[in-house]
C-alpha cells in the first residue's frame, strides 16, 4: 500500500506540527504519519462519493436486518458475497429452511419483502425466533441441497435480539418489534473531565448464584454507584455471547444487548436512568475479533471464511481461538462503523472502552512481543495500518454522533499518538489504559517484602506516560479478579478474609496490613496515575475470593460469579470501612478535581524512609508505606511558600477507614516559608506507619 501515492501527494494532518512539538522524536515518522492520515482522508471522500458520507454510511443499520414498514411489509437486507442462495425460516413459515427466498441483488447484497399477513399486520410477529438459511452450494439440477452442509442455519449478523431455547445450546435470532419503545427522559450529563468509572458486569452484579439483571442493576447498584461519588459507568458483556464464560470477549451478536439480563428496552431504561443521576455510560466494545461460531456468530456466515474477516491463518487469532476482521473491506467497515453508530444512537451510550487495541495495531497482535518504548516498534510494516486507520474513522465517527464522547483504548504497547486527534496525526482515542500500575501492584505483592518496596520505581511506573496522551489509572481490574489470579484484597488477607473481617474479633496483623495497603495503593493511584480512575465493582470494599464464571472445570457453578455486596451492607464486617474510603476519597477529588489538573509532581521518594510526597489539583499527598516506622514532627515540601494553614482532608487512619485514629484530624497545620526538596515552603507532621494523609488549605 505505501506505493499507492508518492510522498508529495501523501496528505499531512492538519495539525501535525503541534504533535512533533510536544514530541520531537516522532518527525523521523512523519511518512507514517501521512500515510495513515491520507488512507483516512480518502476513505471519508470515498463514503462521501458512494454512500453519501461516513455518517450515513454507519445508519445502514437502519437498513440491514429486518425492518418493519408502517403498511405491514417487512424487508430484510443482507450482505453475503459468498451464498448461491438466502432464505428465512422460522415460526411463520413452520421452519421451511426454503419457501421464502431472498432475492439476489449486485454486490453481494440479498433482499428479502414480505407483505402484510391479510389483517394488515407484519407477517413476522415479535419474539418470534427465526433463522437464516445459507445455501452454499447447488445441485447439478439446479436445486438446493442439505447435502454437505450445503444449507447453512444462520443468525443474521445485524440480529437486535437473541435468544437461546431452553433445548438448545445455540442461539436463535428472536424478532424484536415491541409495541413500544422505551421513551428516553433524561438528557446525558456532560462528560466529565475528572473521569471517574465503575468497571460492572450486570449478570454478576448481586450476591445471589445467578446471572443478575438490568433491572437489578437499574433498581439497586445503580445508586450505590453515584452514592460512592463515581460519575462514570462501564458496562462489560453486552454485546451478545453464546458463551458466558468469555467475560463477553468472544461476540455473537454484535448488535444485540444480551439478553441473559432482559430486553433491550430495560437496558435503555438502565442507561437512562444512569443519566438522571449524574452518571455517564461507556459500552466495553469488541471489534479486535469475534467468535469462531457459526450456527450463532459471524463465522462463515455466507459459508466462506472471508465475509467479514480475513481469509485463510491472517484470519485467526492463535491464543484467543477467534476471527479477525479485515478492517480495508468495504462491507466490514459498513459493519463495525454502524455498530458504533447504533450504540450511541439507538442505546444512548456516552462512550466506548475499545478492548483489545494493542491486537488490532500490530500484525504480531503483541504476541510473544515486548515493547521496550523504541518508537521502531510502533512504525513499520508491521503496524496494521488499515486497523489504525479504522479506529481513527471509528473514533471520527463516534464524535460526530457525539462530540464529547469518552473513547478509551486498552493497549499495553504505549504507541505514541494513540491518544492524540486525528488531526493532529493521531488515532483520536481520549485515553489509555495504564496496564503497568496493576501489574506492579501484584508483583510486589507476589515477590517483595513491605520493607524492600521501591519508591523510586513506583512513582516512575505511576507517572510514567506520554505527554498529553491521558490516562486511566486503576489498582486492579476485572483481570485482577478473575479466576487464576486474586485482587489485591485476597493477595495481602488470603485465608484470614473468611476469619478476620468481623469487628467482633481483635484485627489481626494480617487484616490490619492488609486494610491499611487496601486503601493507600487505591488513593496513591487515584491521585497520581493518570487523568482517570477505574475501579472494577466490588473491588472498592475489597471483595473477597475470586470470579469464576460457570464452566465444566466448577460443575457449571455460579457461586463465584456474582458481587457480595450484602457484605459491605453488615454493620459487623469490616468490608463497609473500605467503602467508607472509597467514597470519601472520590468525594474529596470531585472537590479539588485532581484528575482533570496538571500530572502531580513527586517533591519526595524517600527509600529508607520508604514515604513519597507528592502534590496535585492542590492538594498534598502524604504516604508512609513503612511496615513499622512513624515519623513524628515530619516535614513535607509544599509548592506555597508560607503564610496559609492546612487542614487534613483525609486520613486512611480514620477509625471511619477502620484505621487507629492517630492523626489529630481537626489541628491546623502551618505552612512555613523553608524551602525544602526543591519547593518553597514546607509543613511538619505526624505521619504513621502504613497511613496516607491529604492535605488542602484550610480556606477550602
Amino acid at each position: 500500500m505505501a506505493g499507492e501515492w508518492k510522498y508529495e501527494q501523501r496528505i499531512a494532518p492538519p495539525k501535525l506540527q503541534q504533535l512533533f512539538q510536544d514530541d520531537g522524536y516522532l518527525v523521523a515518522y512523519e511518512a507514517d504519519f501521512r500515510f495513515r492520515y491520507t488512507l483516512f482522508s480518502t476513505r471519508l471522500e470515498e463514503f462521501k462519493l458512494h454512500e453519501g458520507g461516513l455518517r450515513k454510511f454507519a445508519q445502514s443499520y437502519e437498513n440491514y436486518g429486518p425492518k418493519f414498514n408502517p403498511d405491514g411489509s417487512v424487508t430484510w437486507l443482507e450482505y453475503a458475497p459468498g451464498a448461491d442462495g438466502v432464505f428465512l425460516r422460522g415460526e411463520f413459515n413452520d421452519w421451511n429452511r426454503v419457501d421464502t427466498p431472498f432475492k439476489k441483488l449486485d454486490h453481494g447484497k440479498w433482499l428479502l419483502q414480505l407483505p402484510a399477513d391479510k389483517d394488515g399486520s407484519h407477517r413476522l410477529k415479535h419474539l418470534q425466533h427465526v433463522k437464516l438459511v445459507i445455501a452454499s452450494k447447488v445441485s447439478e439440477a439446479g436445486a438446493f441441497t442439505t447435502e454437505d452442509g450445503a444449507l447453512l442455519d444462520r443468525n443474521s449478523p445485524w440480529a437486535d435480539y437473541a435468544l437461546q431455547p431452553s433445548d438448545s445450546k445455540t442461539y436463535n435470532q428472536v424478532i424484536w418489534n415491541p409495541p413500544a419503545r422505551y421513551q428516553f427522559k433524561n438528557k446525558a450529563p456532560p462528560s466529565p473531565a475528572n473521569l471517574k468509572i465503575y468497571e460492572a458486569h450486570v449478570g454478576i452484579s448481586s450476591p445471589t448464584d445467578h446471572v443478575s439483571t438490568y433491572r437489578h442493576f437499574t433498581d439497586k447498584v445503580l445508586p450505590y454507584i453515584a452514592d460512592l461519588g463515581y460519575n462514570c459507568i462501564q458496562l462489560m458483556a453486552i454485546m451478545e455471547h453464546a458463551y458466558y464464560g468469555c467475560f463477553g470477549y468472544q461476540v455473537t451478536s454484535f448488535f444485540a444487548a444480551s439478553s441473559r439480563y432482559g430486553t433491550p428496552e430495560e437496558l435503555k431504561e438502565l442507561i437512562d436512568r444512569a443519566h438522571g443521576m449524574g452518571l455517564v455510560v461507556l459500552l466495553d466494545v469488541v471489534h479486535s475479533h469475534a467468535a469462531k461460531n457459526t450456527l450463532d456468530g459471524l463465522n462463515m456466515f455466507d459459508g466462506t471464511d472471508c465475509c467479514f474477516f480475513h481469509s485463510g491463518p491472517r484470519g485467526s487469532h492463535n491464543l484467543w481461538d477467534s476471527r479477525l476482521f479485515d478492517y480495508r473491506h468495504w462491507e466490514t467497515l459498513r459493519f463495525l462503523l454502524s455498530n458504533i453508530a447504533m450504540w450511541l444512537e439507538v442505546f444512548k451510550f456516552d462512550g466506548f472502552r475499545f478492548d483489545g487495541v494493542t491486537s488490532m495495531l500490530y500484525h504480531h497482535h503483541g504476541i510473544g512481543t515486548g515493547f521496550s518504548g523504541d518508537y521502531n516498534e510502533y512504525f513499520g510494516m508491521h503496524v496494521d495500518t488499515d486497523a489504525v486507520v479504522y479506529l481513527m474513522l471509528a473514533n471520527h465517527l463516534a464524535r460526530q454522533i457525539k462530540p464529547d464522547a469518552i473513547i478509551i483504548a486498552e493497549d499495553v504497547s504505549g504507541m505514541p499518538g494513540l491518544c492524540r486527534s486525528v488531526e493532529e496525526g493521531g488515532v483520536g482515542f481520549d485515553y489509555r489504559l495504564a496496564m503497568a500500575v496493576p501489574d506492579m501492584y501484584i508483583k510486589m505483592l507476589k515477590e517483595q517484602s513491605d520493607d524492600s518496596w521501591n519508591m523510586g520505581h513506583i512513582t516512575h511506573v505511576l507517572s510514567n506516560r506520554r505527554y498529553k496522551e491521558k490516562c486511566i489509572a486503576y489498582a486492579e481490574s476485572h483481570d485482577q479478579a478473575l479466576v487464576g489470579d486474586k485482587t489485591l484484597s485476597f493477595w495481602m488477607m488470603d485465608a484470614e478474609m473468611y476469619t478476620g473481617m468481623s469487628t467482633l474479633v481483635p484485627r489481626t496483623l494480617v487484616i490490619d496490613r492488609g486494610m491499611a495497603l487496601h486503601k493507600m495503593l487505591r488513593l496513591l493511584t487515584h491521585g497520581l496515575a493518570g487523568e482517570g480512575y477505574l475501579n472494577f465493582v466490588g473491588n472498592e470494599f475489597g471483595h473477597p475470593e475470586w470470579l469464576d464464571f460457570p464452566r465444566e472445570g466448577n460443575g457449571y457453578s455460579y457461586y463465584y460469579a456474582r458481587r457480595q455486596f450484602n457484605l459491605v451492607e453488615d454493620e459487623l464486617l469490616r468490608y463497609k470501612n473500605l467503602a467508607y474510603f472509597d467514597k470519601d476519597m472520590n468525594l474529596l477529588e470531585n472537590q479539588f478535581k485532581w484528575l482533570a489538573s496538571p500530572p502531580g509532581y513527586v517533591s519526595r521518594k524517600h527509600e529508607s524512609d520508604k514515604t513519597i510526597v507528592y502534590e496535585r489539583g492542590g492538594c498534598l499527598f502524604a504516604f508512609n508505606f513503612h511496615p513499622t516506622q512513624s515519623y513524628a514532627d515530619y516535614w513535607l515540601p509544599i509548592e506555597r511558600p508560607g503564610g496559609f494553614k492546612l487542614r487534613l482532608a483525609l486520613s486512611s487512619d480514620s477509625s471511619r477507614y477502620d484505621g487507629h485514629d492517630r492523626v489529630d484530624t481537626n489541628a491546623d497545620y502551618t505552612v512555613f516559608p523553608q524551602g525544602m526538596d526543591g519547593r518553597c515552603g514546607s509543613v511538619q507532621v505526624y505521619l504513621p506507619s502504613r497511613v496516607a494523609l491529604v492535605f488542602v488549605p484550610r480556606e477550602q
